[in-house]
C-alpha cells in the first residue's frame, strides 16, 4: 500500500505540537533553543512511534517558533499575563500549559502567514492532546484575548461563552 504524503496543514499542526514539546523541554531543563532543536531533529522528528510513522513537521515553522519563544520570552509572557484573569499569571500555570500559551502567542505576534483563528484552533487541539480538563478552554480564551489585544479586533472564537473566557 502506498504511503500518503502528509498535507501541508498536517505538517504545520505537527510543527506546533513539536514546538510545544520543545518549549516544555527548554523550561524543564534550561537548555538553549538551538540545543533542543538539534535534539528534536536528530531523535524525534519524523520517527516511528509504536509502529506508526509520525508526521514530519514543517521544520522551518518549528524552528521559528522555538527560537522565537526563546528570543521574545519577556514580551510573550507579558501578553499572556495581560490575557489571564487576575490574580493568575503565567508563572502560576503548569509548565506544559505555559509552553502551549507561549507558542500560541509567539505565532499570533510573528507568524503573519497564518490566520489567527487557525493558530488558536491548532493550539486548542494541542491542549486537548495533553489535558482532559478545562485547560483547552483556557488556551482558547487566553489566545483569543491576546489576538484581540494584538489586532484590536473582534473575538476570533465567539463560540466560547463569555462566562468561560
Amino acid at each position: 500500500m502506498a504511503r500518503r504524503k502528509p498535507t501541508a496543514k498536517a505538517r504545520l499542526t505537527a510543527a506546533r505540537l513539536a514546538s510545544v514539546q520543545a518549549a516544555y523541554q527548554m523550561e524543564v531543563t534550561g537548555a538553549k533553543a538551538d540545543t533542543v532543536l538539534g535534539e528534536f531533529v536528530k531523535h524525534r522528528l519524523g520517527v516511528e512511534l509504536d509502529g506508526d510513522e509520525m508526521v514530519d513537521p514543517d521544520r522551518e515553522l518549528f524552528g521559528r517558533i522555538v527560537r522565537g519563544i526563546a528570543a521574545r520570552s519577556a514580551d510573550i509572557d507579558g501578553i499572556v499575563d495581560g490575557a489571564l484573569d487576575p490574580p493568575w499569571t503565567i508563572n502560576r500555570l503548569e509548565l506544559l500549559l505555559r509552553a502551549v500559551l507561549r507558542a500560541g502567542v509567539w505565532e499570533l505576534l510573528e507568524n503573519r502567514d497564518a490566520a489567527a483563528a487557525v493558530v488558536i484552533a491548532d493550539y486548542v487541539d494541542v491542549a486537548h492532546a495533553f489535558f482532559g480538563g478545562k485547560e483547552p478552554g483556557l488556551v482558547n480564551a487566553v489566545l483569543d484575548r491576546a489576538s484581540r489585544t494584538l489586532s484590536d479586533g473582534p473575538p476570533l472564537s465567539p463560540e466560547l461563552p463569555q462566562a468561560e473566557r
